[in-house]
């Protein structure tokens, strides 16, 4: 198996021929895809309301016949089992797991408890693996030493993944409230100007703005939820800044908290921060615009050069060798 394996590797015919085909449908793909896309956002309000129907009819009666109500989400039991033997919450940052789940838009204990069971099963996993590929399956002509780093550095991974995998969520998430955010920045000044008040202007601008980034509006729709009943409306401002970890979410935070204390004006505040975030994100287009050209370099060298060439030597070398 291993020589079939090693021999298909070094056939270059059928390299090339698997990674034209690959190519081909990633182009399809690639041009596809836009004419493929639709607008979900009525479909998931639509299923979101049907559910919210079915869990209170469920829930009123569970209470009819008397039974205990939890309205949250319960974790598997034998993650939460593992959790709790093996204490993972004491060598795993705690807050700041919980931190990263929410930026990530993952909330409850039911999130928790999965991460940190699979923070502990895929290094596990991944050292099993690497063990029977690299002694068993593979088989390589190496040193032990070598083996054994081979091994530790697929564990490392194993370890990483988690992490990796919440950071890659992370960075999705606050790309769309970034890219979603100035252009709610504008409704929220029109709503303030025309007389609503905040919780109201907020609650506005997150029915308006699902449309272009659905994670905003969760976040602004939890706002209004915790300045309706927070002590301190301050720390609602404060949980937003700290569940987008933006720095322009940030800026508006404050704002809002010091037209909270001091009484100060806030619509021209926010026009100043709605300018401000319209023109980060025309700086942050032109930079990956400006980026494009040395990342065209290299496939440009690699796939268009080459048939260029060939292309325009290709009929003077045939005639070459004809007159052989």
């Amino acid at each position: 198996m291993t020589q079939i394996i090693i021999g298909i590797l070094h056939d270059t015919r059928l390299l090339a021929m698997i990674l034209a085909s690959i190519a081909a449908v990633a182009t399809v793909l690639t041009l596809a895809m836009p004419l493929l896309a639709t607008n979900t956002l009525p479909k998931r309000m639509k299923a979101v309301a049907i559910e919210r129907e079915k869990i209170r009819q469920r829930e009123r009666e569970r209470m009819a016949r008397g039974e205990k109500v939890t309205l949250r989400q319960t974790p598997k039991q034998f993650m939460q089992r593992a959790v709790e033997n093996f204490q993972l919450n004491k060598w795993v940052g705690q807050e700041e797991a919980r931190e990263k789940l929410v930026q990530a838009g993952y909330r409850g204990q039911a999130p928790y408890v999965t991460y940190l069971f699979f923070r502990m099963v895929t290094p596990i996993v991944a050292l099993v693996f690497s063990v029977l590929y690299v002694f068993v399956i593979l088989q390589i002509d190496k040193p032990l030493t070598i083996k054994i780093g081979m091994c530790l550095f697929a564990t490392y991974l194993g370890m990483q993944a988690p992490l990796l995998f919440l950071k890659n969520k992370i960075q999705k998430r606050q790309l769309s409230i970034r890219r979603a955010f100035p252009d709610a920045l504008d409704l929220l000044l029109i709503c303030v100007e025309s007389g609503m008040s905040i919780e109201a202007a907020f609650k506005k601008v997150s029915n308006e703005i699902g449309t272009q980034s659905i994670a905003l509006a969760e976040e602004l729709t939890l706002t209004t939820a915790e300045l309706s009943y927070l002590p301190d409306r301050r720390q609602a401002y404060d949980n937003l800044a700290k569940r987008t970890d933006l720095e322009g979410v940030k800026s508006v935070c404050v704002a809002l908290q010091q037209a909270e204390r001091y009484g100060t004006p806030l619509a021209q505040t926010l026009r100043v921060l709605a300018q401000e975030n319209r023109d980060m994100r025309m700086a942050e287009a032109e930079k990956k615009a400006a980026a494009l050209p040395p990342k065209l370099t290299v496939p440009m060298i690699l796939f268009f050069l080459p048939v260029l060439f060939i292309v325009i030597l290709g009929p003077a070398a045939i005639r070459v060798m004809a007159l052989q």
